[in-house]
């Protein structure tokens, strides 16, 4: 090798090989016509010496291991776990985890190609259906599914085949004129109304979607049932089928409003698009196998008109409790790192009791999922909005409001959950926010304000609140400032989202501050 590695001309590498000991090619500078830069002979030397280095160490191990040998690199694929080898000649990618298999070794050994047969269909079949990266809970998740879907679908073949038949496929006697007719205006009023539905209840998707969804999950469910009496009163035909198009067009509206977010609780390398993909074939293969099960079952029954008929309702109750079981065990492991009101409450509630921030996956298992509204707020509990002059404590709130300066961004103050002519009055603490109040805004008015709970239960009686009410505006205010970015802290390195809160249209309420 010449002493300037970077002659005048341009170079570049070839290999030769000694035809009577197999060994590593060894680098030939060829010389061409073109300008290049000029390195000093101390790099020259540097850089020849770890080459000649390099190749000895690679001639030694080659002579010290039995060809052919592993080299120490690895490549793994959401399919395959390949490794590089060098046989003395060549260099080859072959498999190592078990997963590759050719016609010859059916001869050689053939419960062992059997098994490996298996696992590699198992692997294909695991890679159509499920996302390379999600969160270890996913898989959870898609097993209830498959039960939801299932039973779905085949609810939905029954209710179709009853509607079918109430409305005289099949009968002579039918007039296909005013079946289209019915079957078209069902259909034109349930669209209408889930627009309805869906522009009113827009933030409820957000701030309660587990809720909302198992809900509405319901409601399908029962909407089935009020087509399966379609046969049963076919006079009223188009009015059973409107409502139960109404409940069913605003059960899709919340399924596909909430999809995404329920997604990208499992897109844990940001790989949204491919999670819903993957939801969506399962959600396509699903479906389709309750409906062969459907099917199925009329087959099954079909020389026996009345056990057909009969069939449909008795199957509607196991299906049903199969599909809200399905739907319920499913949003469980639905673990949101979204916050809001509620869950903000809940980790700063265990943050306060005792001591740390709690994982998506705790909060999720004290987030309502069931039916249970509540139908009135608990003593002292808190409210986000603006503050009402008939629920509130005139004189609290007056001074509250006095006290205020450009630097605040929210007030605490207490208001009444009961009317004046009640003789046990119960309170509440309202969280009102300013206009451009950030995420840690709210976070600290929400802190504030259940460090101010805290000390509401030491006080006793409501009155006794009132009048150490700002006494614990400023204990609480005092702790905030200790606590909050330690805790703000802590909810970041648990996968918290805290660059936004998720509100609902009543808590998104703001004041603005007046300067004269």
């Amino acid at each position: 090798m010449q002493s300037n590695l970077y002659p005048s001309t341009h170079t570049r590498c070839c290999f030769s090989w000694n035809s009577d000991k197999p060994q590593i090619p060894t680098p030939k500078i060829l010389k061409h016509k073109l300008k290049t830069s000029i390195i000093s002979p101390a790099v020259s030397t540097s850089l020849k010496t770890s080459l000649n280095f390099g190749e000895e160490k690679f001639n030694k191990q080659q002579e010290e291991t039995t060809l052919p040998f592993y080299l120490p690199v690895s490549v793994r694929k959401s399919d395959s776990h390949s490794r590089y080898i060098w046989d003395g000649k060549d260099l080859k990618l072959v498999s190592v985890d078990g997963n590759s298999f050719s016609i010859s070794d059916f001869d050689s050994n053939f419960e062992d190609t059997v098994h490996k047969l298996v696992r590699i269909c198992v692997s294909a079949i695991r890679n159509f259906f499920l996302p390379r990266e999600v969160s270890r809970n996913y898989l959870e998740y898609v097993k209830w599914k498959f039960v939801h879907r299932v039973s779905s679908s085949a609810l939905q073949v029954l209710a179709t085949q009853a509607m079918l038949r109430a409305i005289g496929i099949g009968n002579s006697r039918s007039l296909p004129l005013a079946a289209a007719l019915n079957w078209v205006l069902k259909d034109g009023l349930g669209r209408l109304c889930r627009c309805i539905y869906t522009a009113s209840l827009a933030s409820s998707f957000d701030t309660n979607l587990k809720r909302v969804r198992f809900c509405t999950s319901v409601l399908f469910s029962l909407s089935i049932g009020v087509e399966l009496l379609t046969p049963v009163f076919p006079q009223y035909f188009l009015m059973l089928a409107s409502i139960a198009n109404i409940a069913k067009q605003i059960s899709l509206a919340c399924y596909l409003a909430t999809s995404t977010a329920v997604h990208r609780s499992f897109a844990v390398a940001d790989n949204l698009g491919e999670v819903s993909a993957k939801g969506q074939i399962q959600t396509v293969c699903f479906d389709n196998l309750g409906l062969t099960l459907a099917a199925t079952l009329n087959i099954l029954s079909a020389n026996n008109p009345r056990l057909q008929a009969g069939l449909i309702y008795a199957m509607y109750p196991v299906f049903s409790v199969l599909d809200l079981f399905g739907i319920y065990q499913g949003l469980k492991h639905v673990h949101l790192q979204t916050l809001t009101k509620d869950r903000l409450k809940i980790i700063i509630s265990t943050w306060i009791q005792q001591g740390f921030v709690p994982s998506p996956e705790e909060v999720s298992k004290q987030e309502g999922i069931g039916l249970s509204w509540s139908r009135g707020r608990e003593p002292w509990s808190i409210r986000i909005g603006c503050l009402n002059p008939r629920r509130c404590t005139a004189k609290l709130s007056a001074m509250t409001m006095q006290s205020l300066n450009s630097e605040d961004f929210y007030f605490l103050s207490p208001e009444s959950l009961t009317s004046e002519l009640e003789r046990n009055q119960e309170y509440g603490v309202l969280l009102s926010l300013r206009e451009g109040a950030d995420t840690i805004a709210v976070i600290r008015g929400i802190l504030h304000a259940s460090y101010v709970c805290k000390g509401i239960e030491t006080c006793g009686s409501s009155s006794a609140v009132l009048k150490q009410w700002f006494n614990l505006v400023e204990d609480g205010k005092r702790l905030t400032v200790q606590n909050l970015s330690f805790l703000y802290e802590q909810m970041l390195s648990l996968g918290w989202a805290c660059k936004n809160i998720l509100l609902s249209t009543q808590e998104q309420a703001r004041y603005s501050f007046i300067t004269e």
